[in-house]
């Protein structure tokens, strides 16, 4: 049986892709002279929050995760980043590829919202590897992967803010249901309000101060289409 193991050597913030995605660049050793005609990789990646230190500005921003400080003994879990495949082309003895990685800024997931209470440093992450190898001089075989390849990485957090920055330049992103994005739309048309953000402006001038009943923005909002619920 061929014996593989796995190193992750570099990550880079993809400049060119339609979305936020980042590229690590992995290198796959084969033990033995036999050639690998293929290898197909399931890589699972995981967040491991336990393995770096936090300022208390950083800790201030990873209470909705993981509870106050006193208490990260027992929470601070693995948070599950990305699950993804890869096909590596035939090669002997060792090469080097890329492993793309689709990435979100939406804020409702886990792995988002550590790593943008991130301000500097790295982010200890945990790639787990298996999969199938076709292997062989004369002809091919097929092994199995081992479910216990995995490797080690610290993912410099400027990588994932240069990746960010990239396609939300300056901006944060939310998710919102479609009653409520229906019922944003209808407050923007009704007053003819140039963008989302003096949507939102508007809507914020109206909450503060605290307006009496009838004055209520969020009343004020679900009214124009008949909505009760936000």
């Amino acid at each position: 049986m061929t014996e593989f193991s796995f190193a992750c050597v570099g990550v880079r913030a993809d400049r060119y892709a339609a979305g936020p995605t980042l590229v690590f660049r992995l290198r796959v050793t084969a033990s033995g002279d036999s050639p690998v005609h293929a290898l197909a990789l399931r890589c699972q990646i995981r967040i491991e929050p336990a393995r770096r230190g936090y300022t208390p500005a950083e800790a201030d921003g990873l209470t909705d995760l993981f509870g106050e400080r006193s208490r990260w003994g027992s929470t601070l879990q693995p948070v599950q980043f990305a699950q993804v495949q890869l096909m590596v082309p035939s090669f002997t003895g060792e090469t080097e590829t890329d492993l793309v990685v689709p990435c979100t800024y939406d804020m409702d997931i886990a792995a988002s919202r550590y790593l943008d209470a991130l301000t500097d440093g790295e982010v200890p992450l945990l790639m787990l590897f298996s999969g199938t190898a076709f292997t062989g001089a004369g002809g091919f075989r097929v092994e199995p992967v081992p479910w216990d390849r995995e490797a080690s990485y610290r993912m410099p957090v400027a990588a994932w803010r240069e990746m960010v920055e990239q396609h939300f330049p300056g901006c944060g992103w939310i998710r919102l249901p479609r009653d409520t994005m229906d019922a944003l739309l209808a407050y923007r048309s009704r007053h003819a309000l140039p963008s989302w953000e003096a949507t939102l402006k508007a809507l914020l001038d109206t909450a503060a101060p605290p307006a009496p009943e009838g004055n209520d923005p969020l009343r004020a909002l679900t009214a124009t289409i008949g909505r009760t619920d936000p």
